[in-house]
């Protein structure tokens, strides 16, 4: 299970947690303009815009959970358990497999309104990367600095709605999710009055009170509603290092920490294995994982993006301490 969010200071920001069980060697790749991208059913792109994000340590292909274009066009895939519905090939649609989606979206459109038109004749079919990596169900954002949109592959076919709050999770379907946050409008940064009695005289006890009633568990229903407070109220200056720290703040709102959401197996826990957050005006993509916290980051622009062979960073997971004595 994971949270993605979008962030506006000065620059663009978009990142997200990966939530799991196990890791599959995590590394940055960059997706330079002139690498080849093959796809199952259609035919390859030999010339595209260049990306930048996170991928499967798969050497083969580019599996990618979530990437940022050189546009500022940013996708991530998350866990959509028990909803998507992958189709059988159409020949009068354009078929890609969802491990193709993100590759397939940010090699060829610049901003969400582009992503759209490309969605119009879009069917995500029911092709596996390899025996051994089955099909993940899958639901995805996609943001640029103006819009967010999320896109939903269900029985009853393939949903894209508008993402006022630029923030998704898993389960349930999206316009479910969003409806929810009805059941939260009373939520407040500021102290609220004292609505209850005008014959009580009721105390503000502490600082946060306009808060209360906000989830705090590890659902993914609870999580949109507390990463979409925890966004829409936050706050920093135009600095690039005080805007990415706030963006990992947001995500820590909702970090998952080892210990708490069992999964069925002997000694398996959900945690958040990595945070990201990419300056999708820079192509800076900074990251931090669950066993180091100190945010790293991978510039795009420092590379040649127009390579045929894509670049990769291994993920460093091992903690650094900054010893001041």
């Amino acid at each position: 299970m994971c949270t993605a969010a979008n962030y506006l200071s000065k620059d663009h920001y978009f990142g997200r947690n990966f939530d799991y069980e196990l890791s599959y060697n995590e590394k940055i790749t960059i997706t330079p303009r002139n690498y080849p991208l093959e796809f199952r059913v259609e035919d390859t792109i030999n010339s595209h815009y260049a990306f930048i994000g996170i991928t499967a340590g798969i050497e083969t292909y580019p599996l990618y959970y979530d990437a940022t274009n050189e546009k500022g066009l940013s996708v991530a895939g998350l866990n959509f358990t028990d909803f998507a519905d992958y189709k059988e090939v159409d020949e009068n649609k354009t078929n890609v497999a969802s491990f193709e989606f993100i590759p397939w979206i940010l090699s060829q459109c610049k901003d969400v309104k582009e992503a759209r038109k490309l969605l119009e004749n879009l069917n995500i079919v029911n092709i596996q990367f390899s025996d051994e990596l089955p099909n993940s169900s899958l639901h995805w954002i996609i943001s640029d600095k103006n819009e967010s949109i999320t896109v939903e592959t269900v029985k009853e076919g393939l949903k894209v709605y508008d993402n006022p709050v630029g923030v998704l999770t898993n389960n349930p379907p999206f316009d479910k999710q969003l409806f929810n946050l009805n059941n939260y409008r009373y939520l407040s940064s500021k102290t609220p009055d004292n609505t209850f009695s005008d014959d009580l005289d009721l105390m503000a006890y502490s600082r946060g009170m306009g808060g209360l009633g906000l989830p705090g568990d590890l659902s993914s229903m609870s999580r949109f509603v507390k990463a979409s407070f925890t966004k829409m109220n936050s706050l920093s200056s135009e600095d690039e290092l005080e805007s990415v720290s706030q963006f990992f703040h947001i995500l820590g709102s909702v970090e998952q920490q080892r210990g708490l959401a069992f999964i069925e197996e002997p000694d398996k826990y959900e945690i958040t294995i990595y945070s990201s957050c990419v300056n999708t005006d820079k192509g800076i993509y900074y990251y931090r994982t669950y066993e180091n916290s100190q945010i790293n980051a991978v510039d795009m622009h420092k590379e040649d993006l127009d390579s045929e062979s894509l670049i990769s960073y291994p993920l460093i997971n091992k903690q650094n301490v900054n010893y001041q004595n």
